[in-house]
């Protein structure tokens, strides 16, 4: 993945500044919400809490929040760059700490080398966090920090650089051993580093089964053994061997397993060779491995590879750890993250990739087959189900060991960390990762504009689209070249009015509209416009979809699709949705928000069709709530009637689908209100809520977005036989990413279509 320095310090610097913000959970407009806020109100739990101390966890914020502390001294591949330098590092922390696994963070940079200094200021902050993750801190000094925090604080305190890089590879590890048909217990292992990392790495496989005289590491000086004193200290010394072995290589030779901690290119194809039979390489050096993965599966067929990046096999991602560990420690509210809460992680993640992978999980990562074998023994860090088995099992062995102090039903627990991500979390990225596999073109009628320009970058850069740039090439690319994108050579740039497609598409559109009020002076006219032509585009085979309406009104946008682009068969309406995601990551598909203005009841059926074909194509099973203001007949008008029969239509023509209604919007999605009717077939919230006309459709949407804090993204038109898709005004670059990967994978759809539509019957 190529990520341009001046995009990352854009992707940064967007107001308002930094990756994390504070957000109140609790009502705070009126004065009566002011005074429980704070005074006169907050005294009640103060004095609660004074009463009671673990009230804490009860009254404030404390249990689902967590520190993430470092002095800067060993920042990613970056070293000791300070706390400043380092809080991009430590934000990014928080964010995945709350993508993953809905835990709130304050990054905390401490202006200091001093070990007592930092030790003091954890403590002293135990009153605040349910959890410490000490967070690229040097070594040895961060293994005096932990030890000492751990033994004087009763809040879970965890040095991921040691810790989180030794439970996932453990889990890897232990499965890798078990392709290749080897015990832990004989393995000779082999180190390449002697950091945090490393350290941690062999205490917990010692944990796991290896032999410490079974294990030999290597730092810049070479093999640690018994007879040597330069750049050693306590930590290291546990490692010291009575051995001849003096140099990585010279380790290397017969040995099991290698664990690269360490630096790029430090192992050679030599090298490699030396190892024992069907050995395991664990080349874990970012952004370049020991030896790079393409060069050690040429060099021997037997290896079994893992490396730290995502685009190999095999990646090695602390985030497969930390946020699920910290989310089971602090739902037992447990006093620390002992050992035996880390195997438990390891071991339910090697669980995990022994079992069968769900479809969903596949189609994300964009291949046919994921199963257990040398291509895959470690989760995927976007699997989902990470979480359900993670947490719960560190939860299981923290409440076993003694160090929980609320222990919880298991079963119970699990069905809430499944509430509490929901869906709407993965769906971009299963896109994307649908669209990633294999890339279409994609006409871009605003082609200058800088916000496509951007897109456009990373469209090329993750493989998702070619972009078609409509526009004059010589001001395209000097803006390009302005803002640092070099876009030459990598997109496809078309003038309306100098290309040669024009005098093809002009018998074409006027065999379209021949007898819709154009002349032929008229159509070359029409045509220049950017809309028509990129429309054009699609129509004849030069496209595959089209993006557009940043800078223009939706209708101006959508008029010249409807004029050239064929509609699906059997659909008489096109009609558009959104797909709206609260602040508390719940998904909504809400239709009509864009085309139709007085649907009636046939079009909303076939509203409802197709938005519940368009939402199975996101692997999410549609639940459809037809609204009104009537809720089942409670009120008798020709409207609400008019969404009734809607309701039957969809019944008798698409029994596959679940669909109610009709029904007011809270009563469709708020569970409790559908208690009143035992009768409703949706069994729980709605997911795809059609609006009775495009008035409430739009108002509805635009409501959600502006005051409800939901993101948007959309909207997505349905109906089109190829993919046509219309911006927001002033919409975010990556609003304009998301609508290109749909695009793409409807492209894909339709290509396949057509495929199955030419094999002989």
């Amino acid at each position: 993945m190529s990520i341009r320095d001046q995009e990352a310090l854009h992707y940064h610097s967007i107001e308002p500044a930094g990756k994390v913000s504070v957000v109140p959970t609790k009502p705070c407009r009126t004065q009566r919400d002011l005074s429980l806020a704070y005074t006169p109100g907050v005294a009640v739990p103060c004095r609660a809490i004074h009463e009671d101390p673990s009230l804490v966890y009860q009254y404030t914020s404390k249990g689902n929040l967590v520190a993430v502390v470092t002095n800067g001294t060993a920042v990613l591949g970056l070293g000791n760059i300070g706390p400043a330098a380092g809080k991009p590092v430590m934000e990014g922390k928080g964010v995945l700490f709350k993508r993953f696994a809905d835990i709130d963070v304050f990054d905390i940079e401490l202006a200091t080398e001093d070990v007592q200094e930092v030790i003091r200021t954890c403590q002293l902050l135990e009153p605040t966090f349910g959890g410490i993750n000490l967070e690229d801190i040097k070594a040895p000094e961060c293994f005096e920090i932990e030890e000492e925090l751990k033994r004087t604080m009763k809040i879970p305190v965890f040095h991921d650089d040691q810790h989180g890089t030794a439970i996932i590879s453990g889990a890897a590890l232990l499965n890798a051993l078990e392709i290749v048909g080897k015990r832990i217990s004989e393995v000779k292992i082999v180190f390449s580093g002697a950091g945090a990392s490393a350290i941690s790495c062999a205490n917990h496989y010692i944990r796991m089964g290896a032999r410490l005289e079974n294990i030999l590491m290597c730092d810049t000086k070479g093999v640690i053994h018994t007879g040597r004193s330069a750049g050693m200290n306590k930590y290291k010394q546990k490692f010291a061997r009575d051995t001849e072995a003096r140099t990585l290589a010279d380790a290397m030779a017969g040995a099991d397993v290698f664990i690269g901690l360490s630096q790029a290119n430090c192992v050679t194809p030599e090298m490699l060779l030396t190892m024992a039979p069907r050995p395991i390489v664990f080349a874990l050096a970012n952004p370049d491995p020991e030896i790079p993965y393409e060069t050690a599966r040429a060099t021997r067929a037997d290896v079994l590879m893992a490396t730290g990046r995502s685009d190999y096999p095999n990646q090695v991602n602390n985030v497969l750890g930390f946020p699920f560990i910290f989310r089971g420690a602090l739902d037992v509210r447990a006093t620390a993250i002992n050992d035996e809460m880390k195997l438990a992680a390891t071991y339910a993640l090697a669980e995990l990739a022994r079992m069968d992978v769900p479809d969903a999980v596949r189609r994300a990562y964009n291949v046919e087959h994921m199963e257990f074998g040398p291509d895959y023994i470690i989760p995927k860090p976007f699997d989902s189900r990470v979480l359900t088995y993670v947490a719960p099992a560190v939860a299981r062995a923290a409440m076993e060991s003694g160090v929980a102090q609320q222990p919880v039903d298991l079963d119970e627990y699990r069905e809430r960390l499944e509430r509490r991500l929901g869906k709407s979390q993965e769906l971009m990225r299963m896109i994307i990762h649908k669209a990633q596999r294999a890339p279409k073109r994609i006409v871009f009628p605003e082609g200058g504009e800088d916000k496509i320009l951007r897109a456009a970058r990373i469209l090329i850069d993750e493989k998702i689209a070619r972009p078609i740039l409509l526009g004059s090439a010589q001001k395209i690319l000097a803006r390009a070249e302005a803002l640092h994108l070099h876009l030459n050579g990598e997109v496809d740039i078309i003038d309306p009015a100098q290309t040669e497609l024009a005098s093809r598409y002009v018998p074409e559109y006027m065999r379209l509209r021949q007898r819709k009020g154009v002349t032929h002076t008229e159509a070359p006219v029409l045509l220049l416009n950017p809309a028509r032509f990129g429309a054009m585009m699609v129509h004849c085979g030069d496209a595959d979809g089209l993006i557009a309406g940043l800078t223009q009104h939706y209708p101006e946008t959508i008029r010249p699709a409807l004029e050239v682009i064929e509609k699906k068969e059997g659909i008489e309406k096109v009609s558009g949705m959104y797909m709206m995601i609260t602040p508390r990551g719940q998904l909504y598909f809400l239709a009509d928000t864009t085309v139709n203005i007085e649907p009636s009841a046939e079009d909303l059926a076939e509203i409802a069709v197709t938005a519940a074909d368009t939402v199975r194509r996101f692997d999410i099973e549609p639940k459809i709530a037809m609204l009104s203001f009537s809720n089942f007949g409670s009120t008798r008008h020709p409207l609400a009637q008019k969404v009734a029969r809607a309701t039957e239509i969809v019944r008798s023509r698409r029994p596959d689908i679940c669909i109610e209604g009709e029904m007011m919007a809270d009563c469709a999605v708020v569970e409790e209100l559908q208690a009143d009717y035992p009768f409703c077939r949706l069994g729980g919230p709605a997911n795809v809520l059609v609006a009775p006309s495009l008035e409430a459709g739009n108002i509805a949407y635009k409501l959600l977005l502006r005051l409800g804090g939901c993101e948007a993204i959309g909207p997505v038109l349905m109906g089109f036989s190829r993919p046509v898709h219309v911006l927001q005004r002033g919409c975010e670059v990556n609003d304009i990413v998301n609508m290109a990967a749909i695009a793409v994978v409807e492209a894909q759809a339709f290509e396949a279509r057509a495929v199955v539509a030419e094999i002989p019957r």
